[in-house]
C-alpha cells in the first residue's frame, strides 16, 4: 500500500494561466504548500480574497517533521474550518516529566485550570496536517471559494515592482509569467523566494546535532512528553520521547559536536541506539530518520514592499519548545485579516506595516525562549554545567528549583504590548486579557467565548447588551452578547475580574484591540480606527 506521504495530492494540471497572451494578475500569491502557506489560502479564501498557492512538490511532507500543535494553533484551526479533524486524529496531551540521569525530577502540566475547548497540544505528524489543510482548501473550492492549490509548480524568478510583484513559474510545460498584488513567502526555512531576493538571516546557529527518529512500535508509555538530562542510555546528551498516532513514536536523542551526519542517518547506527534506550525486547520498525542542527534567527524585516515573509522562511527556533509551526500559524493569523482590509480598501497599507511589528516581537520572544532552553539543554561552558546539574538535583524536592528548569519552554501565542493598533483599556480590568493579548477561552453560556469571536472585528459585551451586526468606518463588526447569568466563573476571572461588566473589541485574529467598563460608540469608533491602522481617525 502507498504510504500517505508518497502519493500525489495535487498533481500538476495544466492552468489558464499558462495560456494567457499576457501575465495574469492575482490579489495574492502563495509560495509554498506547508502547513503555514495552506492555513494562509485558507484564511484568505474564506474572506472571498483570491489566492493562488504554488509549490514544486505535489504531496505531502515525508516524516512526520513537525508533530506539536499548540491550544492556539488549534484556536485558529477552529476558525478555519479543520480544526476537529486534526484533534480526532492527533494524541491529546497535557503532562510533561523532566528526569535526570534514570530518576524523574520534575513534572509539569501545560492546561491545569479547566475551561478551555482545547487541550494545551495534539501530537500529529505533519504530513496528516497537511492532508486535512489540503481537504479543507477543496471544500472551499467545491462551495466556490476563489483559491487554487498548484503543484508541479516552482518560482524560479522574482522582480518586485512598486505595486506588484512579477514571477517566473516553471513547469513541466516549460515556464509561464505571474503577476501578484501580493506575495506571501511560506517556502520554508530554506526558502527559495528570500534567496532569491537576496535576503539573510540574523541571528546564532547552533553547533550540536540531534538524530530524530520516528519508530512504529508497541509500547505501553503514558501519553506525555518526556525529556532526559544526561540519560544512561545516552551519557552526558539528553533524549525526548512523544507518542504520535498510527504507534509511531518521535525520539530525538542527542548527538553532540562534529559528527558525520550520514553515517549516524544510517539504520545500522540508528537501530542500536534506539535498543540501549528502548531495551534490546522492544520490537520496532523504523519509519523516518533525519540529523538536525538548528538556528535561532529570523530576518531583519519580514515585509519587503509587496513581499511578506511567514513561518520558517521569516524565522528559524530550535524544536525544543515546538515553537517552529506554531509561530508560523500566529504569522498567518495576524496577516490574514489585514491584508483582506487592506485589498478591500477599508484599511491603509499602514495596517499591513504593522504585521512587522507584532510578528517580529513575537519572532524575539520565541528566539529568546528558545536559545534559553538549547543553553540549558546544552551547556556551553563547565561552569554552566554544573548550575544546570544543580538545578536538576534541586528540583526534585524543592518547588523554588522548578521554573528554572528548561526542557524546553513550549509554545504560547505573544501578547503585543506597545502594538500600533492598541487601543485604550480601562483600569480594573485582568491584566491577562489587556489590549494587544492572545484569545483566552472561556465557556460562554451553552458553547465557547472564541467560537463567537473573530472573522470579523467583535464587540463583547459582558454584562452589556450589544447590537449582534453593526458597521463602523465601512467595517462589519458582530456583538456577542453575554448576559449576566451566562457569565461563569472562568469567563469572570479571566475578562472581568472584580468589575460587573465590560466591553470588550476583538480583532479578527482573536487579540484584543481595546476594553470599557460601559458601552460608549464614540470610543469604540476611535479604537476601531487605531486597530485599521489609520491612528484613531474618524
Amino acid at each position: 500500500m502507498t504510504k500517505l506521504f508518497e502519493a500525489p495530492l495535487y498533481p500538476y494540471k495544466r492552468c489558464a494561466d499558462q495560456d494567457a497572451g499576457k501575465p495574469a494578475r492575482h490579489p495574492v500569491i502563495i509560495v509554498g504548500a506547508g502547513p503555514v502557506g495552506l492555513a494562509m489560502a485558507i484564511d484568505l479564501a474564506q474572506a472571498d480574497i483570491p489566492v493562488v498557492v504554488l509549490d514544486d512538490n505535489d504531496k505531502v511532507s515525508s516524516g512526520s517533521r513537525a508533530i506539536c500543535f499548540s491550544k492556539r494553533t488549534l484556536e485558529i484551526l477552529d476558525r478555519l474550518g479543520c480544526a476537529d479533524e486534526l484533534v480526532r486524529k492527533g494524541v491529546v496531551w497535557n503532562v510533561g516529566k523532566v528526569f535526570f540521569g534514570d530518576r524523574q525530577v520534575y513534572e509539569f502540566n501545560l492546561l491545569p485550570e479547566e475551561g478551555h475547548k482545547h487541550p494545551a497540544f495534539i501530537n500529529l505528524q505533519q504530513y496528516y496536517c497537511e492532508l486535512y489543510l489540503v481537504e479543507r482548501i477543496r471544500a472551499l473550492q467545491v462551495a466556490g471559494k476563489p483559491v487554487e492549490l498548484r503543484g508541479g509548480n516552482k518560482v524560479v524568478g522574482l522582480d518586485r515592482k512598486v505595486d506588484h510583484t512579477a514571477l517566473t513559474v516553471r513547469t513541466v510545460d516549460g515556464d509561464y509569467d505571474l503577476e501578484a498584488d501580493w506575495l506571501i513567502a511560506c517556502d520554508g526555512a530554506g526558502s527559495p523566494t528570500r534567496k532569491m531576493l537576496g535576503l539573510e538571516f540574523e541571528g546564532r546557529v547552533f553547533e550540536d546535532n540531534f538524530l530524530i527518529a520516528d519508530v512504529v512500535m508497541k509500547a505501553d508509555f503514558p501519553t506525555e512528553r518526556w525529556f532526559w538530562f544526561d540519560p544512561p542510555f545516552n551519557p552526558d546528551q539528553s533524549a525526548l520521547l512523544h507518542k504520535q498516532p498510527d504507534g509511531v513514536w518521535r525520539i530525538d536523542l542527542q548527538l553532540g559536536w562534529h559528527v558525520d551526519r550520514d553515517e549516524e542517518k544510517k539504520p545500522e547506527n540508528v537501530i542500536p541506539r534506539l535498543k540501549e534506550m528502548l531495551g534490546e525486547g522492544v520490537e520496532f520498525d523504523l519509519e523516518w530518520v533525519s540529523v538536525y542542527s538548528f538556528q535561532c534567527c529570523r530576518m531583519e524585516k519580514f515585509r519587503h514592499g509587496r513581499v511578506i515573509f511567514a513561518g520558517d522562511s521569516a524565522h528559524q527556533v530550535s524544536p525544543f519548545g515546538a515553537r517552529g509551526a506554531n509561530s508560523g500559524f500566529q504569522d498567518i493569523d495576524n496577516l490574514g485579516w489585514k491584508l483582506k482590509l487592506a485589498l478591500s480598501g477599508n484599511a491603509p497599507e499602514a495596517l499591513i506595516e504593522s504585521y512587522d511589528f507584532e510578528r517580529e516581537t513575537a519572532a524575539d520572544e520565541n528566539i529568546l525562549q528558545s536559545s534559553r532552553s538549547t543553553d540549558f539543554i546544552t551547556p556551553k561552558s563547565e561552569i554552566s554545567r554544573i548550575f544546570r546539574d544543580a538545578v536538576l538535583d534541586l528540583s526534585e524536592r524543592h518547588a523554588f528549583a522548578r521554573p528554572m528548569v528548561n526542557s524546553g519552554r513550549l509554545s504560547v501565542p505573544c501578547t503585543y504590548d506597545g502594538s500600533p493598533l492598541n487601543g485604550p483599556d480601562a483600569q480594573g480590568l485582568p491584566a491577562r486579557t489587556r489590549p494587544g493579548s492572545p484569545p483566552v477561552d472561556a465557556p460562554a453560556g451553552r458553547s465557547w467565548l472564541l467560537e463567537g469571536a473573530g472573522g470579523d472585528f467583535t464587540l463583547l459585551g459582558l454584562g452589556i447588551e450589544v447590537p449582534a451586526r453593526s458597521e463602523l468606518l465601512g467595517v462589519p463588526l458582530k456583538g456577542l452578547t453575554i448576559q449576566h447569568e451566562d457569565i461563569g466563573p472562568e469567563l469572570r476571572a479571566r475578562y472581568l475580574g472584580e468589575a460587573e461588566e465590560a466591553v470588550y473589541l476583538i480583532r479578527p485574529d482573536q487579540h484584543v484591540a481595546a476594553r470599557w467598563r460601559s458601552l460608549d460608540w464614540t470610543a469604540i469608533t476611535a479604537a476601531l480606527s487605531i486597530a485599521l491602522g489609520k491612528g484613531g481617525e474618524i
